[in-house]
């Protein structure tokens, strides 16, 4: 018998005949002699409509209380997941993320885990019932409720897994696994049977549907996850750690693995700053009190000892992070600062990138062939990404798909 952490995002719970269509898969699960603890996010678009209706009463909601707001949106989908497995014969209890022993950090908004008590968890599960618990919430020393933040209730379930040592991690949503690129953007674009951690984790940081969050759990504790469809039984895509077969080709043509993209990117430029010590401290320090989360940062060659500073943020960050580097230019001296809002990104993602040489020119000469003009670029090993317009990102995907030929296997 398997130990399942089974998570359903909000599009799969989204009505009440999606939650009774989930119900029953969830009932197929332990029928066939599984011990399951399911996570659910917010019905739809209800966090969303939450955070609306808070600016409606305030135009700056205090933190605490927006929490424990948004939190009431898991409850809601929990405590109707319940209802629709007893309303099968299924002995089944809903959970909020306190209850379930997720204890967090203080960061209202974005509160990171920091230690999960499954014993209520563990000992429903031992009695036979099926736990679902709220996902994207947790409560703190003082018992002040959190939320995790983008992505939270992928957490939550990777969190969950991890401390009840379960053999897999499940999250369904509305795709049938990870891609090579979006199938909504490349028609052809291939589903991976497998995908290791640390692929997984950049495709993640730059656009595909697990939360990088929860990829790093999930390689920390080695939690397999099944990424698949809550609607279909097509075979989905697992996340784990890859081993080379053996008799398997040590080398293989094409290191690269998918292509990924995000929209609203913006970029801020620091101009003519002073080229001495300590500028960068002065910069992104404020930031980081800001709460404004940065990405990508390119500082050009000095000339005639001052040098211009661009980064990127969030497009919902980028008033704010303008204002704040509009305030720091005044003090170190810097000319100006500026701000495009209309960028995007789209990245190569592939183990061993780095050690074979090509990569880099091929992809920059197939996005120059298609005019795709390049704004910044940014490397890891194992990824190479490419700020361009925001209108030009689909097709940059497709460009790219099609030149490292990705439908391939």
């Amino acid at each position: 018998m398997a130990l399942l952490v089974q998570k359903y995002g909000g599009t799969s719970v989204g009505d009440a005949e999606r939650i009774k269509g989930v119900a029953k898969r969830i009932a197929r699960s332990q029928e066939r002699g599984n011990s399951v603890a399911v996570v659910v996010s917010a019905m739809g678009q209800t966090t969303d409509e939450l955070i609306t209706l808070a600016l409606s009463v305030t135009a700056a909601p205090d933190p605490r209380e927006l929490d424990i707001l948004l939190s009431t949106g898991e409850l809601v989908s929990c405590t109707l997941m319940a209802m629709a497995l007893r309303a099968l014969g299924i002995e089944a209890i809903s959970m909020g993320g306190a209850q379930a022993g997720i204890r967090t950090d203080t960061s209202h908004g974005r509160a990171s885990i920091v230690a999960l008590d499954p014993a209520r968890v563990r000992s429903e599960l031992d009695a036979g019932r099926i736990v679902i618990v709220a996902g994207f919430q947790g409560i703190t020393d003082d018992l002040d409720v959190t939320t995790l933040g983008r992505g939270g209730s992928d957490t939550t379930a990777v969190a969950l897994a991890a401390a009840l040592n379960a053999d897999r991690c499940e999250v369904y949503t509305d795709v049938d696994g990870i891609y090579t690129a979006d199938p909504r953007v490349v028609p052809n674009a291939r589903k991976l049977h497998e995908i290791g951690y640390e692929e997984m984790l950049e495709l993640a940081s730059y656009g595909a549907k697990m939360h990088p969050r929860s990829v790093e759990l999930a390689a920390w504790y080695q939690v397999p996850i099944l990424v698949a469809s809550s609607t279909s039984d097509q075979p989905g895509t697992l996340i784990h750690a890859i081993e080379v077969q053996e008799g398997a080709r040590m080398e293989i043509s094409n290191k690269v693995r998918g292509v990924t993209y995000e929209r609203g990117v913006a970029r801020i430029t620091l101009r003519q700053v002073p080229d001495q010590p300590g500028v960068a401290a002065a910069l992104f320090e404020p930031l980081t009190d800001a709460g404004i989360s940065v990405d990508t940062i390119v500082q050009n060659a000095s000339a005639e000892r001052t040098t211009d500073m661009s980064f990127t943020v969030d497009r919902a960050d980028a008033p704010r992070a303008l204002e704040v580097t509009k305030a720091v230019a005044s003090v170190i001296g810097a000319v100006d600062a500026t701000s495009d809002e209309n960028l995007g990104n789209v990245s190569i993602v592939g183990t061993g990138m780095q050690n074979a040489p090509g990569y880099a020119s091929r992809m920059f000469r197939a996005l120059a062939d298609a005019s795709v003009n390049i704004e910044m670029i940014t490397t890891s090993q194992i990824r190479i990404t490419c700020i361009v317009p925001e209108a030009q990102v689909e097709k940059a995907v497709s460009v790219l798909h099609d030149v490292f030929e990705l439908e391939r296997e």
